[in-house]
């Protein structure tokens, strides 16, 4: 293979990954919509689609496009879109060949959306904050908005979260509480509105492990800890409870995962294969850099991403076309051997990538595009 730097997938813990997501929503009775931004491969969306998933999670219009060209039929923007005449034309053509479902998180988008959109038949979730503190209404506002939205003429099916505050350390167990605590909150408020929230739908990949199909197992019948709804968590019940989550890094997993305990090495799929340049300074000099990883680096990640072979290393330095590894005490390897990267965030790797090689055994069967690439908007 070319010492180049390249994106590789091990199909075998592909495969395995989308199965044991699969067997964690049948076991939990809740459907999986897995993030396809994660990938934004169609030939992987068909791998988690044939193991059950319910639909698809897009965060672009741009995305929802490739995803809905390659034959997907039921996608989720999961963003509190604002909508111009351009982007509503859009919407209303992807409407035609897909059922599409958008976020909205406050009125003023919900009436730019049906300005724009017209008579597409369009599905809305409203957006709650389930702890990220990030975008989102309060859970015990969802009532109201969501009512609004209705007397517009929008097709409000119910709310939905993202757990992102699961992304720390000893969070994850708590943040999957809060987002049940707010889904339920949610789903009061729209009832006593008028509104039935048939779909009420979370997930994260860090807060998976602790989903399950009854009360809490943590603590149930407590507040959460980073609400801010003024009230206590409702009783939860099942008519509250998430009818779907949206995990999206398990797929591949990365050196977040694997910090945050979510995964082991051995539920890494994709890595950087680079090559050994230099071993200037007693360090291991890579020639897969920040074009290749991607320069996330969480506040509390221990480096810019870690080597699948020597779980002790870390990436230090982080520049274009140089990932700096401390090795950790392992001795370093030779001059132009390949060693496996594992980015910090799987996300924002695949999409520096044009395409990325697919192996099984460390034979390369196949090249699949990275279709869905830099499609931001």
């Amino acid at each position: 293979m070319s010492a180049a730097p390249r994106l590789v997938v091990d199909l075998d813990v592909l495969e395995r990954n989308i199965e044991t997501m699969a067997a964690r929503g049948r076991r939990a009775g809740l459907p999986i919509r897995p993030h396809a931004k994660t990938h934004k491969i169609p030939r992987i969306a068909a791998m988690q689609r044939d193991a059950g998933a319910r639909g698809f999670t897009l965060a672009t219009i741009g995305e929802a496009e490739v995803f809905a060209a390659a034959g997907f039929d039921d996608l989720f923007i999961a963003y509190p879109l604002w909508v111009d005449a351009g982007d509503g034309a859009r919407l209303a053509r992807l409407s035609e060949s897909a059922q599409i479902t958008v976020g909205c998180d406050n009125l003023d988008a919900a009436r730019s959306l049906r300005r724009h959109t017209g008579t597409a038949s369009l599905r809305v979730l409203i957006e709650v904050d389930s702890g990220q503190h990030r975008s989102g209404v309060t859970p015990g506002d969802a009532g109201e908005l969501a009512a609004a939205v209705a007397g517009l003429g929008l097709d409000v099916v119910g709310a939905f979260t993202f757990p992102g505050h699961s992304y720390a350390r000893e969070a994850r167990g708590s943040a999957a509480q809060d987002e049940r605590a707010a889904l339920s909150l949610a789903a009061q408020a729209m009832r006593a509105k008028g509104v039935e929230p048939n779909v009420r739908s979370g997930g994260s990949s860090p807060s998976m492990a602790f989903v399950s199909d009854g009360p809490s197992a943590s603590s149930a019948g407590t507040s959460p800890t980073s609400l801010t709804v003024g009230e206590p968590s409702p009783a939860d019940t099942a008519s509250s409870a998430p009818t779907e989550m949206r995990p999206g890094a398990y797929v591949f997993n990365d050196a977040q995962q694997w910090e945050l305990g979510a995964c082991t090495a051995e539920d890494i799929a994709l890595t950087a294969h680079g090559t050994v340049v230099s071993h200037a300074g007693g360090r291991l000099v890579v020639n897969a850099g920040s074009k290749v990883l991607a320069p996330d680096k969480a506040a509390w990640a221990t480096g810019h991403g870690r080597l699948l072979d020597h779980p002790d290393a870390r990436i230090v330095q982080l520049s274009e076309h140089h990932a700096v590894v401390d090795m950790g005490g392992s001795s370093l390897p030779a001059l132009g051997s390949t060693v496996r990267l594992v980015p910090n965030h799987c996300c924002n790797a695949i999409n520096y990538a044009d395409e990325v090689d697919v192996v099984q055994d460390g034979r390369r069967l196949d090249t699949w595009a990275v279709a869905a690439r830099g499609l931001n908007g």
